[in-house]
C-alpha cells in the first residue's frame, strides 16, 4: 500500500484550515433559509430573495476586491476574511439571543459572508499555488476535493440533526468557530511571505478599468476563455434547477423529506471516489483528456431527473443520477482548478480567480430566479428537463486545442 504523498508542513496547514472551515460551512448547509422560516416566518419569496440576492449582490461587492488583494500578502488577506466571516455569522445568534433578528439583518450578513468568500478563495488559490510546486498541484486540489466531499456527506445530515436537539442558530454558531479555527490554521502556516512585485507597467493605485483586469485576462486567454463559459453554464444550470426538484420530489411525488435528504446524500461517496481518482486517470490518460472526457460526461446525467417518478424506482433514479454527475464533478473539478492555475500568471491569480468565482455567483442568481418563472410558466418537470438538454450542448464549449502553461516554472514561492 502506497504511502500518502506528504506536501509539507505549510500545506498540511493550509489543508487543515480548509477542511474546519469547509465542515463549518456543511454543517450549517441551508441555516438561513431555516432560519427565516422557522424564526422570522418568511414565505417563498423572501427565502428566493435572501438566497438570490446574496449571491448577486455579494459577488458585485467582491468585485473591487480582487485587484485591491493580488499585490498584498495573501495570508493576512485570507485571516481577515475568515476572522470578517466570523464576526458577521456571530452577529445572527447574538441578534436572535437578545430577539432583535430581522430579515435585513440575515441579507446583509449573507452578502457579507458572500464577498467574504470570493475574496478568501481568490487569494487562496494564490497561496496554494505559491506553496505547492507544480507536480503537486493535483494531489493538493485532488485532498481538497475529497475534504468538500466528505464534509458534504456529513456535514448537512449532523447540522440537522444539531438544530433540532438545540435549534436554528446552532450551526451558524458552529460554521462562525470554523472560521475562527481556519484563521488560527492559517496564522500557523509560518515563514515569511513576501509581498507580491508589481510589473513595470502596473499602476500604483487602483483605478476603475483595473477591476475589469480579470475578465480581460480571460476572456482574451485562447484557454481559459472556453473553460469559463463552459464551467458558469454547466454549474448553473446544474444549480437553477435544485428549488424545483425540491417542490417536484417533495411536493408532486409526495417523497418524505429524511427521503429527499438521502437522494442528494449518500451520492456524495462519488465525489470522494472521483478525486481519488483524478491524479491517477491524469497519470494514465493525460491531463487534458481526462478533462474533455469527464467534462463532457458530466452533462450528460442531469437528463435523467426529468423522468423522476415517485415511489422506490424514483428514489433509485435520483441517486445514481446524482452518483454519476457527483463522481464525473469529482473527478473534473481538481484536475480543471489545477489547470487553471498553470495557465493562469501567478500576478494575476487572485484577480483571474475573483473575476471567475462573482460570474458563478451571479450567473447561478440569474439563472435560478429565471428557472423559477420558468417553472411557474411551465412546471417543475419542464424547467429541470430544458436545463438538462441545455446542459448536453456545454462540451462544446471545452476547449479543444491543448495551451501549453504559461512558462513560469521557477518556483515563486510567495507563501514561504
Amino acid at each position: 500500500m502506497r504511502a500518502r504523498r506528504s506536501l509539507g508542513r505549510q500545506f498540511g496547514w493550509l489543508w487543515a484550515a480548509y477542511t474546519v472551515s469547509t465542515f463549518g460551512t456543511r454543517l450549517a448547509f441551508d441555516a438561513f433559509p431555516l432560519i427565516a422560516i422557522l424564526v422570522l416566518h418568511a414565505g417563498p419569496t423572501e427565502v428566493s430573495v435572501l438566497a438570490a440576492a446574496g449571491l448577486a449582490v455579494g459577488a458585485a461587492v467582491a468585485v473591487p476586491l480582487g485587484p485591491w488583494v493580488e499585490f498584498r500578502r495573501k495570508r493576512p488577506v485570507m485571516v481577515a476574511m475568515d476572522l470578517i466571516r466570523c464576526a458577521a455569522l456571530l452577529s445572527v445568534p447574538a441578534a436572535f439571543a437578545l430577539g432583535r433578528l430581522s430579515f435585513v439583518q440575515l441579507l446583509a450578513v449573507s452578502v457579507i459572508v458572500v464577498a467574504a468568500d470570493i475574496t478568501f478563495n481568490a487569494a487562496g488559490g494564490a497561496c496554494l499555488k505559491a506553496l505547492v510546486e507544480p507536480p503537486d498541484l493535483l494531489v493538493a486540489n485532488g485532498r481538497f476535493e475529497a475534504t468538500t466531499w466528505t464534509a458534504t456527506v456529513l456535514g448537512p445530515p449532523l447540522g440537522g440533526a444539531a438544530i433540532g436537539l438545540f435549534g436554528p442558530v446552532v450551526t451558524v454558531v458552529a460554521d462562525a468557530v470554523s472560521y475562527l479555527l481556519s484563521a488560527v490554521g492559517i496564522r500557523a502556516i509560518g515563514g515569511r511571505e513576501p509581498r507580491p512585485a508589481r510589473r513595470p507597467d502596473a499602476r500604483p493605485r487602483l483605478r476603475a478599468g483595473d477591476l475589469l483586469d480579470g475578465w480581460r485576462y480571460i476572456l482574451t486567454h485562447p484557454t481559459l476563455r472556453p473553460l469559463f463559459y463552459n464551467t458558469i453554464l454547466v454549474n448553473s444550470l446544474i444549480m437553477a434547477p435544485q428549488p424545483l426538484l425540491a417542490v417536484l420530489m417533495l411536493g408532486h411525488l409526495g417523497f418524505a423529506p429524511w427521503q429527499y435528504a438521502l437522494a442528494f446524500a449518500v451520492p456524495c461517496i462519488g465525489g470522494l471516489i472521483g478525486s481519488r481518482l483524478a491524479r491517477r486517470l491524469v497519470a494514465r490518460f493525460g491531463q487534458r483528456k481526462v478533462m474533455l472526457t469527464v467534462g463532457a460526461l458530466r452533462a450528460c446525467w442531469p437528463l435523467g431527473l426529468a423522468f423522476i417518478r415517485p415511489g422506490t424506482p424514483g428514489l433509485v433514479l435520483v441517486m445514481t443520477v446524482e452518483l454519476g454527475l457527483i463522481t464525473c464533478m469529482g473527478v473534473f473539478t481538481p484536475v480543471f482548478t489545477t489547470y487553471r492555475l498553470e495557465l493562469t500568471e501567478s500576478d494575476r491569480v487572485t484577480r483571474t480567480l475573483t473575476a471567475w468565482s462573482v460570474t458563478g455567483k451571479a450567473t447561478t442568481a440569474a439563472m435560478t430566479g429565471l428557472w423559477g418563472l420558468l417553472a411557474g410558466l411551465t412546471s417543475p418537470r419542464t424547467a429541470i428537463a430544458l436545463a438538462a438538454v441545455l446542459l448536453l450542448a456545454t462540451p462544446l464549449l471545452l476547449p479543444r486545442r491543448d495551451h501549453a502553461p504559461h512558462p513560469e516554472r521557477q518556483l515563486a514561492r510567495g507563501c514561504t
